[in-house]
Formats: C-alpha cells, sequence, structure tokens
C-alpha cells in the first residue's frame, strides 16, 4: 500500500471534516483516480481510511475500529467476486460477438431460392427460438417442379449450424435425376453419418412437387409428418413415411410416398416447434394446428404461415422454447 498516497488521503480527508465543504469533497472524488492508477483494491481504499481515522480521531470507540476491520472483510469478498463477474462478462460478450458473426455466417450460407411454379403458391415462416436457428429449409428447384427440405437438427447453436451447412453442401450437389424423396435422404444420410460428430442427430421431411402431373411426392427421415388438406372434402390426412434420422446408420432406407393434389389442396410441413407448441396447459393438439390452418384455407400460402406463426407464437406470449418452421405448398391455378 502507497504510503504517499495514504498521507495525501488524509490531509484531504481531515480538511473535509473541517470544513464539510462541496470543494473539498469535489477534491476527495477526484483523488478516488488516483487509487484506480495504483491498482489499490477497495479493501485497501477502506484500510487507508481507518488509518486516517486512527490518527485524526485516536479516540473514537473500538466498536468504530472493528467495523472498519468487518468492513475490510466484506470488501475482500466484494473484490473478488466483482473481479470474477467482470471477467464473466468479458467471456460473455466475446462469445456474442462469436454468436453474430455465426449468425450472419449461416444466414449468408444457408439462403435458398423460393421456387416459382405455375400452379404452386408457397409460404414460409421460419422463427429462431433463440440467437441461432436449428431448423433449416432448402428448396430444390426445376422445370415446372419444386423440391423442398425441412430438417431440424437434434441440437442448438453454432454446432447446429455446421450440421446445416453439412445438409446444405449436400443439397448442393444434388443432380436432378437424383431429386427423388427417397435417393435425396440416402445421399444426405450417408454425408451426415460420415462428416457430423454421432451426438448430432438431423431429422428431415423432403417432399418434391411436380406441376406436370400435380404430384407430390415425399419421405422422411424421422421428422414430423406433414398435412394435407383437401380442398373438396374439407379435411386432413397426416403424411408420414418410414425412415430413420439421419446420420444413424449408413444403409438407412427411406420409403417414398406420394399423393394427389388438387385446386385448393395444400400440404403443410413443419417442425416440432409447431407440433410441439407448450402452454400454460401443456402441450397443443395436432387438431388445434388443422383448425387454425382451416381458418384460413382460402388464404395465400404466405399468409397462411403467418397466421399459424402468430397464432401458436402467441400462446406462448412470443416467447418460442424451441425454433419454429413451417413450410406450405399450396395448389392454384394461377402462376404466382
Amino acid at each position: 500500500m502507497p504510503q504517499e498516497v495514504g498521507r495525501q488521503y488524509k490531509e484531504i480527508m481531515k480538511k473535509y471534516l473541517e470544513s464539510h465543504s462541496e470543494e473539498d469533497l469535489y477534491v476527495g472524488q477526484q483523488f478516488s483516480r488516483r487509487f484506480i492508477e495504483k491498482e489499490i483494491a477497495p479493501e485497501d481504499v477502506i484500510s487507508i481510511h481507518k488509518t486516517a481515522m486512527i490518527e485524526l480521531h485516536p479516540e473514537l470507540r473500538n466498536e468504530v475500529w472493528d467495523s472498519f476491520d468487518f468492513l475490510i472483510e466484506m470488501m475482500i469478498h466484494y473484490g473478488l467476486t466483482l473481479r470474477e463477474h467482470q471477467s464473466l462478462i468479458r467471456k460473455q460478450e466475446a462469445i456474442q460477438i462469436e454468436m453474430d458473426v455465426a449468425t450472419k455466417v449461416q444466414d449468408t450460407i444457408l439462403k435458398t431460392k423460393m421456387p416459382i411454379v405455375d400452379g404452386l403458391d408457397v409460404g414460409l415462416v421460419s422463427q429462431p427460438a433463440r440467437q441461432m436457428n436449428g431448423d433449416y429449409i432448402y428448396f430444390l428447384n426445376g422445370q415446372n417442379e419444386s423440391s423442398v427440405a425441412v430438417a431440424d437438427v437434434i441440437g442448438k447453436g453454432i454446432p447446429a449450424a455446421l450440421c446445416m451447412s453439412m445438409i446444405k453442401y449436400g443439397m448442393d450437389g444434388l443432380e436432378n435425376d437424383n431429386s427423388n424423396p427417397r435417393n435425396v435422404l440416402e445421399i444426405i444420410n450417408r454425408i451426415v453419418e460420415k462428416s457430423v460428430d454421432d451426438s448430432m442427430f438431423i431429422s428431415m421431411f423432403y417432399g418434391k412437387y411436380d406441376g406436370e402431373n400435380a404430384t407430390f411426392s415425399y419421405a422422411s427421415a424421422g421428422h414430423e409428418p406433414a398435412l394435407h388438406f383437401n380442398a373438396k372434402t374439407g379435411t386432413f390426412s397426416e403424411l408420414d413415411a418410414k425412415g430413420l434420422l439421419l446420420g444413424v446408420k449408413t444403409d438407412a432406407v427411406y420409403e417414398e410416398r406420394s399423393v394427389m393434389m388438387q385446386d385448393g389442396d395444400f400440404i403443410a410441413m413443419m417442425t416440432d416447434g409447431v407440433t410441439e407448441t407448450r402452454t400454460e396447459e401443456g402441450f397443443i393438439e395436432m387438431e388445434m394446428i388443422q383448425e387454425i390452418l382451416a381458418e384460413v384455407q382460402d388464404e395465400p400460402a404466405q399468409q397462411m404461415a403467418d397466421h399459424i406463426y402468430h397464432k401458436l407464437a402467441g400462446l406462448q406470449n412470443y416467447r418460442l422454447s424451441d425454433d419454429f418452421t413451417i413450410v406450405i405448398f399450396k395448389k392454384g391455378t394461377e402462376k404466382v
């Protein structure tokens, strides 16, 4: 503890105790910078103060000096906690900077082009629960046809984003003759199994709309079933197909099915952030999702997607517990 600092502090405090003037108080406030310059800890500042008081007013009762000792011990622990807190804040700031960069990279790398197919209207909402999105949407567009991959990584943050980039790498390399849903899942499964950590698994629903015959073919790798709305009957049916999660088994085989789409029909593909929406009363039922979609069955696909997002997110006070993604393919008669 620098003796010179202690001597100067005693003189400043002595003047203030005698005058109680704002000017002398201001001098003391400015002097506090010296403590910082000399890297004097808070508990040492109190010790300096105690020493000065003993010299200026030795007649004070012992309880006063004991209270200073108590305060010194308190400040020792306070100083340690404060330094740990400041260190944690610096680490969190560094992590946040990395997350911001990773999010921008994810947004750039995982961009996909919305399909433009005669008679097909497409709506999409993908909202992350946290900063980075563990859901992924990819459109593979051909002449008079469009395919969509709806994927969900079992995991969050940067590892999930790396998995998504691996999926996009595989999807970008697909040839047109390999775009059938079963083939796509088998190819992506082999890439994931070889390249992704064993602790990371990915579910995916892959659907392909053929504008020539208005057929929607699909396959699933352990993903949530899609919903098919039949406009003629006003009923929903689940589109499910057998298949393991991506990355579990190299030679996994995926079942492929298809359904015809009539004017006004739509198919809603979702992640579990939609189907497992949790409210104060518990998880919602699939019937609620169907009812919400039926409310806007005559609206454009994007308005339908926006509607169900606001309905379900509103039930959670817009505090999503999981990433929320829904894609809607709606059959129409005009170019959209």
